[in-house]
């Protein structure tokens, strides 16, 4: 069964008034009708399970019959940093990155990162992220929505997760230990793990991540690509943390 997003201000006692958007996709793309079933969800961890009250020219009601929270949403927390990669592959890397469970998604421009932005691009930008995130949530059942936050630098992104009880770094370097090696007896928390662009973080960007407390960790033997190397790791860490 399909599976709506709605905001969480649209949802009103045991009522939920759609237009737009999400109206045109339930009455005219899957052509539901007045009590059909409806699966909805906010984006905060709540599902709504109803159907369709009223149905106006361009707008509906849908009643709710049940709201539904996930039993365990699970000892970790993960953000994924990702360094811009060329062309639309963040696009790809959001969507996965939403399936995969990650709590939020921090793109960063390194000194090795290729397009350029001006303020309006970041902004375009990032807007189309969340919407590709919000897309992913629905199709893969998840109850929340990843933030993906505003496009900045990475100095300014390595000093947001600050408090994070793990902060790893993936990068080619001589220092770098094993995923396996950098988890030790971690059993859960918030995680951070940063992945570069093309042709890897620099030395200088390496240190600082070092000193702001992140662990060089590598990925194996081969060299992943950046726009396959977040997916990967965060594919092992939900193995790692799960119950």
């Amino acid at each position: 069964m399909s599976r709506f997003f709605v905001s969480p201000e649209l949802v009103r006692g045991n009522n939920i008034m759609l237009s737009g958007k999400e109206a045109h996709h339930i009455l005219d793309v899957m052509r539901l009708k007045e009590l059909d079933k409806v699966v909805t969800f906010d984006g905060t961890g709540r599902e709504y399970i109803g159907f369709v009250k009223e149905v106006r020219r361009k707008s509906l009601t849908i009643e709710i019959v049940e709201t539904r929270t996930p039993l365990n949403k699970g000892a970790s927390r993960i953000t994924l940093i990702q360094a811009i990669p060329k062309k639309d592959k963040m696009d790809y890397i959001v969507e996965k990155a939403t399936e995969l469970g990650a709590y939020s998604i921090m793109p960063s421009i390194t000194k090795r990162t290729i397009p350029d932005w001006d303020e309006g691009k970041k902004i375009t930008s990032q807007e189309r992220w969340q919407r590709i995130a919000q897309e992913a949530a629905k199709q893969c059942g998840r109850l929340d929505v990843p933030e993906v936050k505003a496009l900045r630098g990475l100095e300014s992104v390595l000093s947001d997760v600050g408090e994070y009880d793990l902060k790893l770094l993936a990068a080619l370097s001589d220092e770098a230990v094993s995923l396996k090696e950098a988890l030790g007896d971690f059993k859960g928390g918030m995680v951070a793990i940063a992945i570069g662009p093309e042709g890897d973080f620099t030395a200088e960007e390496v240190k600082k991540a070092q000193d702001a407390g992140f662990k060089l960790i590598n990925l194996g033997p081969r060299v992943l690509k950046s726009d396959t190397a977040g997916i990967a790791v965060l594919s092992i860490l939900n193995y790692e943390f799960s119950n």
